[in-house]
Parts: C-alpha cells; sequence; structure tokens
C-alpha cells in the first residue's frame, strides 16, 4: 500500500514538472512571434484616382396629381332618369355620362316658344301702326303726338320680340344641359350619383368627376437656393428627370420641368416646382407620393471616394489614406463635396492618379508600410452617368 502511494505521487510531480516546462518556453517564445506580427505591414485595397464626369441630382419627395381633373356638375335641376357609365370607365371628350328628365325643360321650351310668337305678333302690328301713323302725319290727318306713340309702341314690341328670343334660347340650352356630357378625356372616379337621385345646380356635391391621367403633374417642394440651378440645368439640357414610384420601381417617361412657383414658402424656405410627365401604363396615381430626381449641375472633372473611405480625425477633419510610391500611408486632410451614388466628390487634398486606400486604411498610420490589392471591380458603385 505504502509503494501504491508512492508511486501516484511520483505521477503528480512528473505532470506538473512538464506543465512547468512548457509554460516557460511558450513565455520565452510568445514575445518573438508578436514582435514579428506587429512588424507586418497592414494591408489595404486601393484605387487609382481618376476624373470622373459626374451628375449632380436632387433627390426629392413629391405628389401625383392629374393632369386634368374635372367635376361633372348639373347646371339645371332635375331627376336622374339614365348614367351610362360605370366607376374607373375610360370616357372620351363628349361621351354623355348622365341624362336629366327633359319632360320639365320641354315643356318651359314650349312655353318660351308661345311667347316667342305673341311677340313676334305684337311686333308686327305695331310697325303696320307706325306706317299709317306716318301716313296720316303726312297728310296733316293725324298729330305729331300720336305719331310718337305709334313710334314708341314699335320700340316696345321690338324690345318685347328681342327679350322672347332670348328666352327661347335659353330653354334650348336648358334642354340640352339634361345631358351631361365629359368635357375631357380620361377616367371616371368613384362616387358617381345613381339614377333616380335628384340633380340640382345649387348642390355642394358634383355628380362625378373625371380625371385625365395619361399623363400626371408632379408637384415638388425645392429649396429656393436650388431653384436656379434646376431651371438652369433643364434649360441646357443636362439630364432626364427621373421618377422612383411608390414600390422603388423607376417610372419608364422621363418627366420634363413644366412650372416653378415665383413665391417662396417663408416658414419652409421651398419653391413649388411642377413636372409634367407622360402615364400611358397608368402607373402613376393621382395622391401617390414618388421620389423625383432632378438635375441640377455637372462636375466634368470629379474625383471620387467611397463615403467609408473617408475617415474622421479628432477635430472631425475628413482625412483619406494616400499610398505613395514608396508603399506607406500617409493620413491626409482632404475637403468635400457632393455625394454621388454612395461616393463623394474630393474637392481638395487630392490629385489624379494618386493611389488612396479605400477599405483596411483606419489599420495605416502615417509613415506605416502598407500592402495593396486592387478592388474588386464588380463592387464599385456606377457613378457618373447623366
Amino acid at each position: 500500500m505504502p509503494r501504491l502511494r508512492l508511486l501516484l505521487l511520483l505521477s503528480v510531480v512528473s505532470v506538473v514538472a512538464s506543465g512547468a516546462i512548457f509554460a516557460c518556453w511558450s513565455a520565452g517564445a510568445g514575445p518573438d512571434e508578436q514582435v514579428a506580427a506587429d512588424d507586418a505591414p497592414a494591408q489595404v485595397v486601393t484605387r487609382v484616382l481618376s476624373p470622373t464626369r459626374v451628375m449632380l441630382f436632387d433627390e426629392l419627395p413629391g405628389r401625383v396629381a392629374a393632369y386634368r381633373r374635372v367635376e361633372i356638375r348639373p347646371q339645371v335641376g332635375g331627376v336622374i332618369i339614365q348614367r351610362l357609365v360605370e366607376e374607373g370607365a375610360r370616357v372620351d371628350e363628349g361621351q354623355v355620362l348622365f341624362q336629366i328628365d327633359p319632360a320639365p325643360l320641354k315643356a318651359d321650351l314650349a312655353i318660351a316658344e308661345a311667347g316667342l310668337k305673341r311677340a313676334t305678333a305684337q311686333e308686327a302690328h305695331a310697325r303696320r301702326n307706325l306706317e299709317r301713323a306716318d301716313l296720316l302725319l303726312a297728310r296733316n290727318v293725324a298729330s305729331r303726338e300720336q305719331n310718337d306713340n305709334a313710334r314708341n309702341e314699335l320700340a316696345l314690341a321690338g324690345a318685347n320680340l328681342a327679350e322672347a328670343r332670348a328666352v327661347v334660347d335659353r330653354r334650348r340650352l336648358d334642354l340640352a344641359f339634361a345631358t351631361l356630357r365629359s368635357p375631357t378625356r380620361g377616367y371616371v372616379g368613384s362616387g358617381l350619383a345613381d339614377v333616380g337621385g335628384l340633380a340640382s345646380s345649387s348642390s355642394d356635391k358634383a355628380l362625378g368627376v373625371v380625371q385625365d391621367i395619361d399623363r400626371v403633374y408632379l408637384d415638388l417642394r425645392l429649396p429656393a437656393a436650388r431653384l436656379d440651378a434646376v431651371q438652369q440645368a433643364t434649360t441646357e439640357g443636362l439630364g432626364a428627370i427621373e421618377i422612383v414610384g411608390p414600390g422603388g420601381t423607376p417610372h419608364a417617361r422621363p418627366g420634363r420641368l413644366k412650372s416653378s412657383g415665383i413665391v417662396v414658402d417663408p416658414g419652409t424656405g421651398n419653391a413649388s416646382v411642377r413636372v409634367e410627365v407622360e402615364n400611358p401604363e397608368l402607373s402613376l396615381l393621382p395622391g401617390m407620393y414618388v421620389r423625383v430626381k432632378m438635375p441640377r449641375g455637372v462636375i466634368a472633372n470629379a474625383l471620387l471616394v467611397p463615403e467609408e473611405a473617408v475617415l474622421r480625425g479628432a477635430t472631425s477633419a475628413a482625412q483619406v489614406v494616400v499610398v505613395g510610391a514608396d508603399g506607406r500611408a500617409e493620413r491626409r486632410d482632404v475637403r468635400l463635396g457632393e455625394s454621388v451614388g454612395g461616393e463623394v466628390v474630393v474637392t481638395d487634398g487630392l490629385s489624379a492618379g494618386e493611389v488612396v486606400a479605400i477599405r483596411g486604411q483606419e489599420r495605416a498610420e502615417d509613415g506605416m508600410p502598407v500592402t495593396t490589392a486592387p478592388p474588386q471591380q464588380a463592387s464599385l458603385p456606377a457613378v457618373g452617368q447623366p
């Protein structure tokens, strides 16, 4: 039994001694390996700067409005006896939409026509009386006063005849107004009046709405400071106005600047801008919100770096790591301009042909040697295309 305990004690001592030896060997070898790792150059992904043509855009929210919106309102009162369209239907200019009961209007026209006949007869009678009065006055049989009275009667009869003709014309118009036609081509909105409803010219509610949306307007709010640049870019034809629908799908047709407001909102400093765009597929509907990219200028020889390549120093100054011909990194202060498609224009601090680090640059300090690798071409965003 004592012999067994002795063997166990020797085994434990042997294991502890082996661990101590291994720890000492590891402690002696570690610092050298760490120094070797620290001396290894940092690896960065680089890009050679080359001038690029960049189109500048303002991306703004806009709301779709119909090119033409017409409310169908009756000009005469009556009961609706026919509705010849359904909600959502496409109609042409002049197409019949509603028919108001014409019977009362026909009766009014008949009364007016009877009044016209009476006024015509009275005018003819007064004219004959004046002719006789002129003849009697010439023979000194009638007095001047009688002749003046006859002349006055003819004038009154002529006025009554003109009034009767006007009443007939008005009644004919009322009868024509009983047939309500679309004043424009477009699509019929919801909320059409039903057959049997009462049409009234004094009602606040329209019988229906027709909207022309084969082309539409986009109403925008643009900062007044950029209004001149947008107008100038449109005049020079620098680029198309692009529209992106609510689902993020680009609209197939380009827009064009239609008008701009002449008054600036004092609260926001924005001016109203209206863009017109063709809409044959009806993908843009009134009331929708869309994104509109409006060109406002071009930078002919821009130097671009990815936004993630820009470092911020302790003073919040923008810095870019430039790799020199000797393979060493240089942190350089730069001045930034416009952002374009995930990249930013460097307006000062860099020159064409220089090599900049676009990934891994945060590990590169001033004067540190670095190893470089070219970027994957497929990962670079396309910029500079109008």
